[in-house]
C-alpha cells in the first residue's frame, strides 16, 4: 500500500541492488552490457574491483567508473574473465584434428571464429594446429573479445616464458607434430610467437551481448565463456553462432558447457559429447 516502508534490506540484498544499478549505468555510459552475466561471478569480481580501487561500496565504485573513463578501462579486467592457456584440454584439439580438420580440408577456403578469445592463447593454438595440417594459408581466423587490453595482448602474441613448459606438454598431448619451441623465440623473459601465424588472424572487438553476426564461418570455438552468462544470454550467443555457421558447420564449447537445455538444442547434433563439439543441422 502507498506509504508503507519496506523492511530493511540485508547487506547481501543491498549489494545486489547496487550491483544491478551499476550494470545498468555502465551500459548507458559505455555501451558494455554485463546485465545478463551470471550474478554469482559478478559479485565476486565487483568485490575484487572495489578492493583494487579502494571503494567502500558499489555506489562509490559506480561514481568513479562513470566519471573516470580511464578507470573503467582498468576495471574491464574485473568485469571480464581472462583465464586461458595454449592447447587447453588437449583432447579437444585432438578431436579437432580428427573430426573438424578433415571437413575443413574439403573447402577451398575456411573461416574460423574464436569468440571470447581473451588474451589469445586459443587462437594461437588453432593457428599452429592449422599450420601443421596445411590449412592455415587458406583460413581466416577471427579472434574477438570485448576487452581492449586482452585483445591487444592477444594480438601481440607474447606469453610469459614460465608458462611455456605447460604449454609444450599440452601441445604434445594434443597431437603436436614437432616442438612448440619451433613456433616462438625468447626475449626478455617472454615467448614471442611466429609472426607468420598472425598473418591469417583478424583481432576485433565484438560483444556476444549486443553485436550481430559479422561473417559466415565454418567453425566457432567459444570455450569457457557461456558459463559466465545467464541462460538468456547463452541462448543469444548460441543463436549468433548458429546464424554464422555454414550448413553442417562445427561449434566447440568448454568442458562445463552444453547445448542440452538451451533454446537452440535442436539446431545442433552432437559430434563429440566428451569434448563438447557440435554440428549445425539444417
Amino acid at each position: 500500500m502507498p506509504g508503507m516502508v519496506r523492511a530493511a534490506m540485508t547487506p547481501s540484498e543491498l549489494f545486489d541492488l547496487e550491483l544491478g544499478v551499476l550494470l545498468e549505468a555502465l551500459y548507458r555510459r559505455y555501451h558494455y552490457d554485463f546485465r545478463e552475466y551470471a550474478i554469482s561471478s559478478l559479485r565476486r569480481r565487483v568485490r575484487q574491483a572495489m578492493d583494487r580501487f579502494q571503494c567502500d561500496s558499489v555506489a562509490t565504485l559506480q561514481h568513479r567508473l562513470l566519471h573516470e573513463p580511464a578507470l573503467f578501462t582498468q576495471a574491464m579486467q574485473y568485469f571480464t574473465v581472462q583465464v586461458s592457456e595454449m592447447f587447453r584440454d588437449p583432447d579437444y584439439f585432438r578431436v579437432l584434428r580428427e573430426q573438424v580438420v578433415p571437413v575443413l580440408k574439403t573447402y577451398p577456403s575456411c573461416k574460423i571464429w574464436v569468440a571470447g578469445c581473451s588474451t589469445g592463447e586459443e587462437v594461437w593454438s588453432l593457428a599452429i594446429l592449422l599450420d601443421e595440417e596445411g590449412l592455415l594459408e587458406r583460413t581466416v581466423l577471427y579472434a574477438t573479445d570485448i576487452n581492449p587490453e586482452a585483445l591487444a595482448s592477444a594480438e601481440a602474441g607474447v606469453f610469459a616464458l614460465d608458462r611455456m613448459a605447460q604449454f609444450s606438454r599440452s601441445y604434445l598431448a594434443a597431437g603436436g607434430r614437432g616442438s612448440l619451441s619451433d613456433y616462438y623465440t625468447t626475449a626478455y623473459n617472454g615467448a614471442l610467437f611466429d609472426r607468420r601465424l598472425k598473418r591469417n588472424i583478424v583481432f576485433a572487438d565484438h560483444s556476444l551481448a549486443t553485436d550481430a553476426v559479422f561473417s559466415e564461418v565454418h567453425f566457432v570455438s567459444c570455450r569457457n565463456v557461456l558459463i559466465y552468462f545467464k541462460r538468456s544470454l547463452q541462448d543469444r550467443a548460441v543463436g549468433l553462432f548458429h546464424e554464422a555457421l555454414v550448413h553442417r558447420g562445427f561449434l566447440g564449447l568448454g568442458s562445463k558447457e552444453s547445448l542440452q537445455f538451451g533454446e537452440h538444442a535442436a539446431d545442433f547434433e552432437v559430434s563429440s559429447r566428451a569434448q563438447r563439439l557440435y554440428r549445425k543441422l539444417a
